[in-house]
């Protein structure tokens, strides 16, 4: 399916849109969510949701170059909305089994350290995070996602790496080595 005609798939309510949707963008989707409600399951009923809410509100997408920013705009939102919400609540789980640090390779050590640093940020600045450098989303798009000004998602998104390349250098040598490749970013 092309974009134009999956847009158009979406201002027809036609339900088969929904696959090729999830074939093109289920996989972003799910990931951005993920990092902003750094739980799978809930990953996943954020992409559902987007979905379903894009097949319900699919008439309101005016321009087709943007159903991709259109998309993670809604599951920004939903992901944001479901972080508010299961705040209120008390998460119990039991503690993963965890590897002794010589099995564990220098990417996963990095990568851990990496996801604990974008998961000590506050929402709004880990979904800015996310939808800037792994969406690659734009400034301006990431500020049109977010539902705020342009130097509102710079200021979220300096503060964001400031934070997490300080964790990252007081986090041990791997995540200082880490820490050297943020300042990078």
């Amino acid at each position: 399916m092309t974009a134009s005609t999956t847009v158009q798939g979406l201002r027809e309510h036609r339900p088969d849109v929904l696959a090729d949707l999830l074939t093109r963008f289920g996989r972003e989707i799910q990931t951005v969510a993920y990092l902003i409600v750094r739980d799978t399951g809930d990953a996943d009923e954020v992409l559902a949701d987007t979905l379903l809410t894009a097949l319900e509100r699919g008439h309101q997408l005016r321009d087709e170059t943007a159903l991709r920013a259109w998309l993670l705009r809604i599951a920004t939102n939903r992901a944001l909305g479901m972080r508010r919400r299961s705040v209120r609540l008390l998460q119990l789980g039991s503690l993963p089994e965890t590897a002794s640090p010589d099995a564990m390779d220098t990417e996963s050590l990095d990568r851990a350290a990496l996801k604990d640093a974008l998961g000590s940020l506050p929402p709004r600045i880990r979904a800015a995070i996310a939808l800037r450098y792994y969406a690659d989303l734009n400034v301006d798009e990431v500020a049109a996602a977010l539902g705020t000004s342009r130097n509102t998602v710079k200021t979220q998104l300096r503060i964001g790496l400031d934070r997490m390349r300080d964790q990252l250098r007081d986090g041990g040598s791997e995540a200082a080595a880490l820490g050297a490749e943020v300042n990078h970013v």
